[in-house]
């Protein structure tokens, strides 16, 4: 690892399951994180499931990390902390309870003694505000985040996504605001103290109720008229059983209804031409549906993917995470590798979403307790020389020409721009981005004016000559290109990494597709929720009664975002360190993998027969008093199992919340120490007290829409860095005249041509 990216990044892991997948992001990239323990280890060592008493989770959240012991009852270990706080880069801590507490510290106090540090201190609500003493599970955070009353049937009791899902989420976004602010460190000298809270990480990136929204839209209409969040499109990618399993669709385009309709037989019933429209698919599905059924009962899955491929239909089969695991594709493009996850248990493991310039970053599972030294790897990469420039913001100066479309896409560059980067949005007048969809009556969608704030709209043809000229000259002077593009996209268009190295060394590209740049799946359209159900995730999200019920939310698009940027950052901090760019790559169907890594490990030891013991939390969601009202409880020992029959009076948990205000549940809960939180809808977070108190939000305005719509103000309440500007996001190619003139140094004669001859092209608001 002594040549990642990362390579010059010391990283101080003190703190427990909540923040390790923090620091196993660093590792990845090669960065020094040395994780201190107790004598006794780390509790997260003997959490469940475990295999041969070995912890899976903190297995998988602690690869490639080097491990030491210091006492906190030594008065010399406490120097020696000191000491190696003082000449670490980033620290990392699990906040209140975390590991500095047990040497008198803490994050904030190490940030009034040492203000070159990066301190992070990762907690469940935050160190302050009305839920600073709560205690969080993942079906906690779901359930206040919004995501779990998107999931489920339309009535009845709503189903708990993956266990897993929310705290890597939380990881991804905790490691994206502090990298970002060790950058800014890297060049002012100056750092920052992060007071993170999972559930705010959870809500600005899982799939946010508001921001870059996944299900924001329903956040400013009237509450009167909402379902109240509840999902009533489960179906819209359908899912059906065939001879060996299920296999889901995705029909979105006309092009892909028509190979359907072929695949059909062409049935007179579903002949006239509105069928090329979602709407009049979605209101005949139950008839078209049907009939689909019928035709794939008798196929396997295999055969069925392979002529909807052919037909050009858009068509996964739905896969067990041991399937995912075992796959030709996973394994051929290097995205898995064998681990000893106990003496002489060996397992098949996701090695993590990163490639860079070709390869996958390796896997070390973590060392026994104690087994390194508590010192630094190394002192020659180490940068020891302040820097002095003046910056308010991370990324200023920073060039970036983003050719990324969509979710996953579209966010990666406007998380740049909020911190300062300069981000030229490159767009087609014959391919536009598919957030410009526009509602009638609207000049602009809500999803493009909060996903593209902060940056610049260049209207330019790619595939027109003069056009691929102008862009390889804005290369010359640019920090990286972001794409999301199916692979080989970008090569066709003249512009492979090798010709953008070739035209800038310095160069970094940063992509993003649905399952990576090679392997047999590559070619494959990749709509999230066919993602989702080739890596194991549809059938995970799973209630008792079979339902699949993971149709109604976005995932992994916007943590395929923050994990492509932490990528594009690690290339850039490289650069500035070796002077030449690099490559990187993430499959979003490696990111959906890895983020339920402790889940599709715990199948394999299944299938494999190892002795696996399982976690015996138990996570309920029950009634609450009112229409549709929820709560979630966990129960993850005797004793919590003990204050629940006391608080309760020992009738049954169900008859208790059924009588009561989910609200008041979740408080008397949390006061007893039972992790618990009410089910909360889009139109409830903004009123919540910790949202409100942490000032996660601001209103944001945009003269083309009448009101202000809720966005995030930063990755993460930093104390230094600014939040976030507001200026609006641009209309098609608004800024290409500016652009060509101040940045290209074309002239105004020049200009008009190009866009006469359609090589460029410029709206502006109206």
């Amino acid at each position: 690892m002594s040549d990642g990216l990362l390579a010059s990044l010391r990283v101080l892991d003190m703190g427990g399951a909540r923040s390790d997948g923090v620091g196993r992001l660093f590792a990845d990239f090669g960065a020094d994180v040395l994780k201190i323990e107790p004598p006794e280890g780390s509790s997260a060592r003997r959490a469940r499931p475990a295999v041969a008493d070995r912890s899976i989770a903190f297995t998988m959240q602690n690869a490639n990390k080097r491990c030491t012991v210091l006492d906190p009852r030594d008065a010399a270990h406490h120097e020696r902390l000191l000491d190696l706080a003082r000449t670490a880069d980033i620290v990392i801590d699990s906040g209140l309870d975390g590991t500095l507490a047990a040497f008198g510290s803490s994050c904030a106090a190490l940030a009034e003694r040492f203000d070159h540090l990066v301190l992070l201190s990762v907690t469940d609500f935050g160190t302050d505000g009305p839920y600073a003493s709560w205690q969080a599970t993942d079906p906690v955070l779901y359930a206040l985040s919004t995501a779990l009353s998107r999931t489920g049937p339309t009535s009845g009791t709503p189903v708990l996504p993956p266990d897993g899902v929310a705290s890597s989420t939380a990881a991804v976004q905790a490691a994206w605001a502090a990298l970002a602010a060790y950058y800014h460190k890297s060049r002012c000298g100056t750092g920052e103290y992060i007071d993170f809270s999972r559930l705010e990480g959870v809500l600005q990136c899982l799939d946010p109720p508001y921001g870059s929204e996944g299900q924001a839209a329903v956040g400013v209409k009237a509450a009167t008229e909402l379902s109240r969040g509840r999902p009533r499109n489960q179906q819209i990618y359908p899912i059906f059983e065939c001879l060996d399993g299920h296999v889901r669709i995705c029909l979105l385009s006309p092009r892909q209804w028509r190979g359907m309709y072929g695949w059909l037989g062409e049935p007179a019933q579903f002949a006239d031409p509105k069928f090329n429209t979602i709407a009049a698919r979605y209101a005949s599905s139950r008839e078209l549906n049907a009939a689909i059924a019928a035709l794939f009962a008798s196929q396997s899955m295999d055969a069925l993917v392979t002529e909807g491929q052919q037909r050009g239909v858009p068509i996964a089969a739905v896969l067990t995470p041991a399937e995912t695991l075992t796959s030709d594709h996973f394994r051929a493009v290097g995205a898995l590798t064998e681990a000893e996850i106990a003496p002489g248990a060996s397992l098949t493991v996701p090695a993590g979403p990163f490639v860079v310039d070709g390869e996958h970053l390796g896997f070390v599972p973590p060392p026994a307790r104690g087994m390194d030294e508590p010192a630094w790897r190394s002192s020659s990469l180490h940068a020891e020389a302040a820097a002095t420039a003046t910056v308010r913001r991370p990324f200023e100066g920073l060039r970036i020409l983003d050719l990324g479309v969509i979710v996953a896409g579209g966010e990666l560059g406007r998380l740049f721009a909020d911190l300062g980067a300069e981000v030229i949005k490159i767009e087609s007048a014959a391919y536009p981005d598919g957030l410009r969809q526009t509602p009638p009556g609207l000049t602009m969608s809500r999803s493009w004016a909060l996903t593209h704030r902060n940056e610049y709209s260049l209207g330019l043809d790619l595939r027109h000559p003069e056009g691929a000229a102008l862009f390889a000259t804005l290369v010359a002077g640019a920090d990286a290109v972001f794409a999301n593009f199916k692979p080989g996209t970008l090569d066709s268009l003249g512009f492979s990494y090798e010709r953008l190295h070739s035209l800038n060394p310095r160069i970094v590209l940063a992509e993003s597709s649905a399952f990576g740049a090679g392997g047999p799946w590559s070619g494959r359209m990749g709509y999230g929720p066919l993602v989702r159900a080739t890596t194991g995730v549809t059938s995970l999200w799973t209630s008792g009664d079979g339902g699949f019920y993971d149709a109604t939310t976005v995932f992994p698009d916007h943590v395929s975002a923050r994990l492509t940027a932490i990528g594009a950052l690690a290339a850039l901090i490289h650069r500035d360190r070796v002077g030449t760019g690099a490559h990187v790559h993430v499959s979003q169907a490696e990111v959906a993998v890895n983020q339920l890594a402790t889940s599709y490990v715990c199948d394999a030891a299944r299938t494999t027969g190892l002795p696996l013991t399982d976690d015996a939390a138990t996570h309920t969601v029950y009634p609450c008093d009112g229409e549709d009202e929820w709560c979630v409880v966990s129960v993850r020992s005797d004793d919590e199992a003990a204050a629940l029959a006391e608080l309760t009076g020992g009738i049954d948990v169900g008859r208790w919340t059924g009588t009561r205000d989910k609200v008041a549940v979740a408080e008397a809960l949390q006061e007893a120490g039972i992790a618990a939180a009410p089910m909360y809808r889009a139109v409830d977070v903004l009123t919540d007290p910790a949202v409100r108190h942490r000032n996660l939000y601001r209103d944001m305005a945009h003269p083309l829409f009448e009101a202000p719509m809720p966005s995030e103000t930063g990755p993460a309440p930093y104390t230094r860095i600014p939040p976030a500007e507001f200026r609006p996001a641009p209309m098609p190619g608004e800024h290409t005249r500016e652009i060509c003139q101040k940045v290209l140094a074309m002239t105004t004669e020049d200009v008009d041509r190009l866009i006469a001859e359609g090589v460029l092209f410029s709206q502006g608001r109206q």
